[in-house]
């Protein structure tokens, strides 16, 4: 049966998800060694790797305003001089425990600069506080830099340790509780002797030396604290650290430190205020008793007893403007006071609060001047007043204080205007009361002095009591809601999500592998890369891949792969030439490529023998003169005459040319003899014609093994000859764009009766996937062998 030379082609067709999915299915070792592989690996991470513990505490920041009197603020609270200095914003303590100067007093408290270790076969691993002994430093050498590896201190006895420097392989020995003068510094070894003495391995511990602003850093980046809901008091810190019980005393560290900070705060404000309080008492007991002497001496002088009856009308009248004119005059002697505490005191310090000077938004005032003298106080501590934080609060406070006084100022005169107006009023009542004697308005006055100074005088013995009782009562800002716990299990690495990463890590490598390969790869690997480009044209065979020492010819009576592969391909070409069957004249087969090294002599020699095997007689003609390769496969034949030869019209007898083969007594040689200068001109000349006409006359089956049809003509030539054209393409080295050149060839005319054969396919790709491949009667093989194939594949 004949094809056309323009037989119809079918596009390229992508291969479909079944396909896609048989092909990675048959890689499945390779997953399975991918997921061990991963497996493996996150197994060795997990053992060798440090677990981390989550600790966590959690604090409720209390807020001082409700401590009534035992506030240090409450002392003048009653009359209003301060204000807002007893709320809390959980902000700013977030930014207090977040501290550098808290962390710096938890490192030196808890010594965390100084750190052991035990060293293991592969890791080492810090120990806390269960040492044998512990390291004090006496004071560091800052010329000289810490170390950067550990020091290796090894327990020769109860008495001695021997201390070996890494960086330098010096070593020295001491004995616990001497001075050791080491290079960075001297220290001491304090020893635990129920440790020491229970000691008998990991005789040996390393000890690193950190400075203090080193560790402060770390475990300032490294604690959370975050407020727990929004709109609450309650605070949560936490650590991840491998060591629990040192993440635990650092956390509970942490809220000493942080309650004792605030204490100190609040005692600094109460110890202001009491010095205020003090300094105004002794003013004002002087004042009051000069004017009760002044009182005693008016009554001595005028020789009076009682002037109430005789002014009981006035009163009555005027006890109302009197109470308004004794509260502004109080008013303003406190301002009085202020301003001039204000103007006696040159440096920077804090202000009384709450004394009751409402007008003008003075509370506020005062309240935002006190915070930022705590604030620039804070910042002192840890710093120097060329800092440019606090060279902003000092301006602040400056302008702040300027504009306190520039406040008191216009509250005193607003006040002075009020009494203007009170005393106006007061001289209405004055007409009526004219029979009055002027004495009783002198003593009136007199006794209002000393109802202000007596007033004042009480409030500030009050407020003094108050005072020392807050400085007495010290408790603290923040209550421990849950003491810092740690977790039973670790919270990094995780071993479940590590788990899964390498099993999926352990699939997603070799499929990505695969799947680059297949989309940069351009070779034909299968039959169904031809199939899906060749479209109608006939595919005829497979023929495996021959692995290294297999010998690459059939013999009789084989039963292996390759053998059957051409027994398959032998049976298909009968179909092909079906209508030659009753012909006189033998069937001539082409067996060609597009390039060099795809098999096509290979697959010519065996098809050749397979052919004879039946008793048909067979030639195999060598029509590749131009790089002639039968001589590798029968070498007797190597240099003899052959088709050149027959071309140039030596002789036109067959037989002059014919060589039997030891392998089959049917099958005869013709080489392809010297390589001549002018190829394509011999195969065009007329003894062509009578070369295939004799042969086709003298053997059943002609099968010829010509030149590549991509690199030169002489196929193309000669293929009117051929009843079969075999198109060879080598699996993994044809690449498929190389298809389109016989299609186009064949759809030309220049070709014609085209069948394609895949040669040198992996036995993975062999048949259909190799799940219906050419192993019937074959010999089993070990799960080993299979497990090699497929590997190969």
């Amino acid at each position: 049966m004949e094809t056309t030379p323009n037989t119809p082609v079918n596009e390229h067709a992508e291969p479909d998800l079944r396909e896609q999915l048989e092909f990675y299915m048959r890689k499945w070792p390779w997953f399975i060694m991918g997921v061990l592989i991963c497996m493996t690996v996150a197994f060795l991470y997990l053992r060798y790797s440090t677990a981390q513990y989550k600790t966590t505490t959690s604090i409720i920041i209390k807020d001082s305003k409700g401590r009534g009197a035992a506030s240090e603020l409450a002392a003048f609270e009653d009359i209003g001089l301060i204000s807002g200095m007893n709320t809390n914003s959980i902000e700013n303590e977030i930014e207090i425990l977040r501290s550098k100067r808290l962390f710096r007093r938890v490192v030196e408290k808890l010594n965390l600069n100084i750190r052991y270790y035990t060293e293991g076969n592969i890791k080492i691993t810090e120990v806390y506080k269960n040492t044998p002994f512990t390291v004090k430093v006496l004071n560091y050498n800052e010329e000289v830099p810490l170390p950067e590896t550990p020091l290796q201190f090894t327990i020769l006895s109860p008495t001695t340790v021997s201390i070996t420097n890494p960086e330098t392989d010096q070593s020295l020995d001491a004995n616990f509780g001497d001075r050791i003068d080491l290079d960075f510094a001297s220290i001491t070894l304090v020893p635990e002797m129920e440790r020491l003495e229970a000691l008998e391995n990991n005789r040996s511990l390393l000890v690193q030396f950190s400075s203090v602003e080193q560790i402060v850093g770390l475990y300032q980046s490294r604690v959370q604290v975050n407020p727990i809901a929004k709109n609450a008091s309650v605070i949560e810190l936490s650590l991840n650290d491998p060591v629990r019980e040192k993440a635990q005393d650092i956390l509970n560290e942490l809220v000493i430190q942080y309650n004792e900070d605030a204490i100190n705060d609040r005692n600094l404000v109460a110890n202001n205020t009491a010095n205020f309080i003090d300094e105004r008492l002794q003013i004002i007991t002087a004042e009051l008793d000069s004017v009760e002497t002044d009182k005693v001496t008016f009554k001595q002088d005028n020789r009076i007893t009682s002037l109430e009856a005789e002014a009981e009308l006035f009163l009555s009248s005027a006890s109302e403007f009197n109470k308004q004119q004794i509260t502004f005059e109080t008013q303003l002697e406190l301002i009085n006071d202020l301003m001039r505490y204000l103007d006696n005191r040159s440096e920077i310090g804090l202000l009384p609060a709450n004394l009751g000077i409402a007008e003008g938004g003075m509370e506020e005032l005062i309240s935002n001047y006190n915070q930022l003298v705590l604030e620039r106080t804070r910042m002192l501590r840890s710093s120097t007043e060329q800092n440019p934080v606090v060279i902003n609060l000092t301006n602040q406070i400056n302008e702040l204080r300027g504009s306190i006084m520039s406040g008191l100022d216009n509250v005193k005169n607003a006040i002075e205007t009020n009494l203007r107006d009170l005393r106006r009023q007061e001289s209405i009542f004055g007409s009526k009361i004219a029979e009055v004697p002027g004495k009783e308005k002198q003593f009136r006055g007199i006794e209002r002095q000393q109802t202000i100074k007596e007033a004042l005088y009480l409030f500030l013995l009050q407020k003094r009591e108050e005072t020392s009782i807050s400085l007495a009562v010290t408790a603290p800002k923040a209550k421990v809601v849950d003491a810092a716990y740690s977790s039973s299990n670790p919270v990094s690495p995780k071993r479940n999500i590590i788990y899964l990463a390498a099993l999926l890590l352990g699939l997603l490598i070799p499929f990505l592998i695969f799947y680059l390969h297949q989309l940069l790869y351009d070779k034909v690997s299968t039959r169904k890369d031809i199939e899906r480009s060749i479209g109608s044209i006939p595919f005829v065979g497979e023929i495996p891949k021959i692995v290294a020492k297999e010998v690459d010819f059939i013999k009789r009576n084989d039963t292996n792969v390759l053998a059957e592969s051409f027994r398959i391909l032998r049976t298909n070409l009968q179909y092909l030439l079906v209508n030659k069957h009753h012909s006189e004249s033998g069937k001539t087969i082409f067996v060609t490529s597009t390039v060099k090294g795809e098999g096509k002599t290979f697959t010519a020699v065996n098809l050749a023998l397979t052919l004879s095997y039946t008793g048909k007689k067979v030639v195999l003609v060598g029509a590749d003169i131009r790089n002639p390769q039968i001589h590798r496969y029968f070498p007797s034949d190597d240099g003899a005459k052959g088709v050149t030869n027959y071309l140039i019209g030596e002789s036109p007898n067959l037989e002059h040319y014919a060589r039997n083969t030891p392998l089959s007594s049917m099958l005869e040689v013709i080489s392809s003899g010297p390589i001549p200068p002018n190829p394509a001109e011999l195969w065009m000349s007329q003894h062509t014609d009578e070369f295939f006409d004799s042969l086709k006359h003298e053997y059943d089956y002609v099968i010829v093994d010509t030149a590549p049809c991509l690199l030169v003509t002489d196929t193309l030539l000669i293929s009117k000859y051929a009843d079969t054209t075999l198109y060879v393409v080598r699996a993994d080295y044809t690449e498929r764009k190389l298809l389109d050149f016989p299609k186009e060839n064949l759809e030309n005319g220049k070709l014609k009766n085209v069948a394609f054969v895949l040669n040198n396919v992996k036995m993975a790709n062999f048949g259909y996937g190799n799940k219906y491949g050419y192993t019937y009667g074959a010999e089993k093989q070990g799960f080993w062998k299979r497990m090699l194939e497929v590997f190969r594949g």
